[in-house]
């Protein structure tokens, strides 16, 4: 048994962790102090049941893992943001002549207009990732109809160019430098997830010689995604081209449910077919997570002991270091 519980994403100069409902958000501020949030979600009782009930569970995960994701990395980049330091001063004297009901009704309109940006920014990175990753590889794959006769086989080409996309733009994004110390942060995350999981005390030395990979990466669901889509629409499959469009968008939730119970399965089992199956996303994850300096495994621990009793864990699971 080498499941934690916790699961976790990089964020700008820091870490989020979560486990269960509560997750902390740890970040290395400009002055090296390292600040940390801590969350909890306030889930409905609809909700909580449609989590047990397999394929669904991993589409409410993902959305979920989407917006929290995104509201985490909003957090974490408002300690970087560049003020004018007069706004700034002018702003801080009239919130000060502000009465408690004003500061009440400016906190709420302000998380008001931060929850509208940022179900408008989950939307546009939905829909952008639906046409960079679905639209547009199918319709590349068209250009192979002239030549190509086998329907199925459209269907597998049109599957390698949707992953030539998406390692291609992983690649691009990963040559800028604030996606490389993100990718470090990443690293930083596994190793801590690994160092407890592997018995080992949560300290700087043991998770700087922890592994930077994890079967239950994002990243490798991301991959089985992709690859899990490849067999969907090479069997499934209509004559109308505008079917065949609605079709794949239909079927993007049922592939990240599918997807989802197999980085839980291969988070939970440790057997030589359970590890075959996990190669591609290991591998994959060479590119999206990278050695992180001992700063930003502070902050990864930091992360992990907001939400988790790693030491109560390793007790209860008689984990051992191996």
């Amino acid at each position: 048994m080498k499941y934690s519980g916790i699961g976790g994403q990089a964020v700008m100069e820091g870490v989020m962790m979560q486990n269960k409902d509560t997750y902390a958000v740890a970040v290395r501020k400009p002055d090296h102090e390292i600040d940390v949030k801590v969350s909890k979600r306030k889930n409905s009782k609809t909700l909580d049941a449609v989590r047990k009930i397999p394929i669904l569970r991993g589409v409410v995960s993902f959305v979920d893992s989407l917006y929290l994701g995104m509201s985490t990395l909003m957090y974490s980049a408002s300690f970087f943001e560049d003020e004018d330091d007069e706004g700034t001063l002018a702003s801080k004297k009239k919130e000060e002549e502000l009465t408690a009901e004003e500061k009440k009704k400016r906190a709420a309109k302000e998380k008001k207009q931060e929850n509208a940006m940022l179900g408008g920014t989950v939307v546009l990175s939905i829909v952008i990732a639906l046409a960079l990753f679905f639209a547009l590889p199918y319709f590349l794959s068209g250009f192979f109809k002239k030549v190509i006769s086998s329907q199925m086989l459209i269907a597998f080409i049109e599957g390698v160019i949707r992953l030539a996309i998406f390692l291609g733009y992983i690649a691009i994004i990963s040559l800028t430098p604030d996606i490389k110390r993100t990718f470090m942060y990443h690293g930083s995350e596994h190793k801590c997830i690994n160092c407890i999981e592997h018995g080992l005390p949560l300290t700087v030395e043991n998770v700087r010689k922890s592994s930077k990979h994890h079967k239950r990466c994002g990243t490798s669901f991301l991959l089985i995604v992709m690859l899990i889509s490849i067999l969907f629409f090479m069997f499934i499959r209509v004559d109308s081209k505008p079917l065949q469009l609605l079709l794949r968008l239909v079927l993007i939730p049922v592939i990240a449910g599918v997807s989802y119970e197999f980085i839980r399965l291969a988070g939970r089992y440790d057997n030589p077919v359970v590890n075959m199956l996990s190669v591609p996303g290991l591998l994959m994850q060479r590119m999206t997570t990278k050695e992180p300096d001992d700063e930003m495994i502070e902050v990864g621990i930091a992360s992990v002991e907001a939400v988790f009793d790693w030491k109560k864990w390793q007790e209860e699971n008689n984990v051992c270091a191996h």
